[in-house]
């Protein structure tokens, strides 16, 4: 505590030094005012523009700044950091391919809500416009993908700019938001005066819902004999994942919580009926296929949820959280809209919920089927299982750790068998897919979150596009504990052509992947390898008892398959339940 209060009383003593007004360039003020923001860590790669804001960061100690590999794990180390901490993620790029290589993971940012701000160099404000050296429209690439952005003029409006960013990005539907600094700006002596106060004329999220709508809610479930919950990522990104606790425990409501939702809920609760959706549990679907009360509680109602659109929970009344009006109706018509913060909106629903005594029978009924139809596999001795892998990290951690995945397979099978029961502890792109995000995910994650296990699972597949993020592991020794979960195939890929595309497998093959253990060595990373279960558990206890970072490739078999599975233009009672079948 005493070592605690020492660092805040440092923190002010800072901020209090950096607030002082003097001439400074540009880039002075872009840092100072980082550090304003209490930004701590900084993921960036330099370049022409930005030369100027990295020749004031040289001997700059105010924040820890990391030298990725590339621009893309600069900005997914961003995103992860973000969603383990809750705070704003930074990172810097320079202009032209520096700047594009970002458009990626500022999309990964934007479909999962993450807040980021992002910094981008650019060409002399003289020279914008002429197609000079380097140069690329940044803001016009990203204004589909961004919440907002700014092409900054003078040196004068960085302050304003800087804190208004990073209030937008935090604030009411979280989403990156893209600064754009010309070199000439970032150069540019004026007199600095920080910023405290924000006033954007037209932007001012709801946050206090409408109490009469709450009640029409509270109303709503005790009318109800089948309500079921669908809780998903605006829980975590709000904090309300303590209040959701309550509301489901004062109502006695089941609740399935999306692929972005897992850890808003402890999965160890008897309530909780697991994820839903196209490789969700057989009980969650099928109980929102028979509610006659749907609760969404910050999730977006994706097709990866709802399947088939025209059939999807068709004999519920419809109530629908969330704090994006433009969400609610979008793609199921509500009966109950209410725009506000989760947290907020829980906190007052809170006050007045009671239990729905009509469920009774449901829950009994549903508590059976989740004890009946638990996630399944063959499990093998000869041959290493994915989902065992994974019930082995688990079982190893405790279930302790913030797990961290790229897409396809792996990433199911982690969200299937691995159990979360604190929020953000599950970082994993859902909206874009984005493979290559896991790993350098994690490395933002674990500066984060130092004193946490940190495991990031991944596919041999896209382990390799962001594989050079090994290198800043190594040398800042970062404690991550990589795993790959090497079929030597694209699973996912695979498994759609086996079961829709009449096993025509087309360029799927990865068996000429890397030897990953000498990949990993040759970074300066130690490396193990296991193909079965005595050795995956000795190669997992070396991992854990090696203090750095570690990668261990777990070789597994390669025809395995996600079930249950929801086919595109099905509703998600139709499952392919696999070895059910």
């Amino acid at each position: 505590m005493v070592a605690q209060q020492a660092t805040l009383r440092s923190k002010e003593e800072i901020k209090e030094r950096l607030r002082k007004p003097e001439v400074i360039s540009g880039s002075e003020i872009l840092l100072r005012s980082l550090v304003l923001e209490d930004v701590d860590c900084v993921f960036g790669y330099p370049g022409g523009a930005v030369l100027y804001i990295y020749d004031a960061m040289h001997g700059f100690s105010d924040f820890q700044h990391l030298l990725t590999r590339h621009e893309q794990g600069a900005i997914h180390a961003a995103d992860g950091y973000a969603r383990a901490s809750g705070k704003v993620g930074v990172c810097i790029a320079t202009s032209g391919p520096g700047a594009t290589n970002l458009v990626t993971g500022i999309a990964t940012a934007y479909m999962d809500s993450v807040p980021l701000v992002v910094i981008t160099g650019n060409v002399a404000t003289s020279l914008i416009g002429t197609d000079a050296f380097q140069e690329a429209d940044i803001t016009g690439i990203t204004m589909p993908i961004t919440k907002h952005s700014y092409l900054v003029r003078k040196a004068a409006d960085l302050p304003r700019i800087i804190h208004e960013a990073f209030h937008i990005a935090g604030t009411g539907r979280k989403g990156p938001v893209l600064i754009d600094i010309p070199k000439d700006v970032s150069a540019e002596l004026t007199m600095f005066e920080p910023v405290t106060e924000v006033n954007i004329r037209g932007y001012n999220p709801t946050v206090n819902p409408n109490k009469l709508q709450v009640d029409k809610m509270l109303k709503a479930i005790q009318e109800a004999e089948r309500p079921l919950v669908l809780a998903g990522g605006g829980v975590v990104y709000s904090g309300g994942h303590e209040e959701l606790h309550e509301f489901i425990k004062k109502s006695g409501i089941p609740i399935t919580t999306t692929l972005l939702g897992l850890g808003a809920f402890p999965s160890g609760e008897d309530l909780w009926l697991g994820m839903p959706g196209m490789h969700g549990t057989y009980t969650a679907n099928t109980a929102i296929q028979s509610s006659d009360l749907l609760i969404n509680i910050g999730a977006r109602f994706d097709d990866r949820v709802t399947g088939k659109l025209s059939g999807f929970a068709p004999h519920a009344k419809i109530v629908h959280i969330d704090i994006d009006p433009a969400e609610i109706g979008k793609n199921v018509p509500t009966d109950i809209p209410i725009v506000g913060d989760v947290k907020t909106v829980l906190q007052l629903a809170n006050k007045d919920v009671q239990y729905a005594a009509k469920a009774d029978a449901w829950r009994a009924q549903l508590l059976a089927s989740k004890l009946e139809k638990p996630f399944r596999y063959t499990d093998s001795e000869d041959e290493l299982k994915p989902q065992w892998v994974i019930e082995m990290l688990y079982e190893e951690s405790n279930g302790d750790a913030i797990v961290t995945t790229d897409v396809g397979q792996h990433q199911m099978w982690a969200a299937q068998f691995y159990k979360f029961n604190k929020p953000r502890s599950w970082v994993t792109s859902g909206g874009l897919g984005t493979m290559g995000f896991g790993f350098p995910s994690a490395i933002g994650a674990q500066m984060a979150n130092p004193d946490r296990l940190v495991i990031s699972i991944n596919g041999d597949g896209g382990m390799q596009m962001c594989a050079q993020e090994l290198a800043i592991c190594a040398i800042n020794n970062i404690p991550v504990k990589v795993v790959i979960i090497n079929n030597q195939v694209l699973g996912m890929v695979r498994q759609w052509q086996e079961l829709i595309y009449d096993n025509r497998y087309s360029h799927i093959d990865l068996s000429g992947s890397p030897d990953f253990v000498k990949l990993a060595e040759a970074y300066g990373v130690r490396g193990f390898r296991a193909s079965n279960k005595e050795e995956a558990r000795a190669a997992w206890t070396e991992a854990m008892n090696h203090p750095g970072p570690a990668v261990v490739e777990f070789v597994v078999r390669k025809h395995e398959n996600v079930y249950p599975m929801v086919t595109q233009g099905s509703t998600i009672d139709q499952m392919l339940m696999g070895d059910e079948e």
